[in-house]
């Protein structure tokens, strides 16, 4: 009889949480983000003038043109299914040799010199492989070669990426970064190509 009882009660308690943790919770979290948080809730896309989507300000994307900015790198290249870091050690070989070709490739794709110092973000994929944003310095070191590439004045490239320049958390937390498809967006409205 007792083991009946607890069956019963072990029953009802599992439906108990099926209902709460499967219905109720997501419901009322979906609520919550549709009245307070739209935009989010949608996967903050971006949406151009002809109602199409050209991606998320919260999932990074792949550019190789010379004429764009390019995100950092991607293990997973930039697939949201198959996110995720490479999970090698920083005294791994395979990572070390990964990152020299990746900094010769950045140096020579934009004309920087060997010696010179380049940023951690310019060689090094984010945990998730999805990271939308550069460094500052990152996109100041690209706009060179996209000023060129466009055939527009640098100061105007350097004053573009500034005015999509965000500060860190609370003017504390992190450093300045620049989201690399709200800036080609803008770069492409402000300067298209021929």
């Amino acid at each position: 009889m007792k083991l009946f009882h607890s069956l019963v009660l072990s029953v009802k308690l599992t439906l108990l949480l099926l209902l709460i943790l499967s219905g109720i919770y997501p419901f009322t979290v979906y609520i919550l983000g549709k009245l307070f948080f739209p935009y989010q809730s949608e996967g903050s896309l971006i949406i151009d003038s002809k109602g199409h989507v050209r991606g998320s300000l919260l999932i990074g994307q792949n550019f190789d043109s010379p004429r764009y900015f390019h995100s950092r790198p991607s293990v997973s290249n930039y697939d949201g299914l198959n996110s995720g870091g490479s999970n090698l050690a920083p005294s791994s070989s395979d990572f070390i040799e990964t990152i020299k070709k990746r900094a010769d490739h950045y140096r020579k794709e934009n004309g920087i010199a060997s010696s010179s110092l380049i940023p951690a973000d310019a060689v090094c994929s984010s945990g998730s492989g999805l990271d939308p944003h550069i460094s500052l310095k990152n996109a100041l070191l690209q706009a060179p070669r996209v000023a060129k590439v466009r055939k527009v004045d640098i100061k105007a490239i350097e004053n573009l990426i500034l005015k999509n320049t965000q500060n860190p958390l609370a003017n504390v937390f992190g450093e300045k970064n620049v989201n690399v498809l709200k800036l080609n967006l803008e770069l492409d409205k402000e300067y298209p190509l021929p």
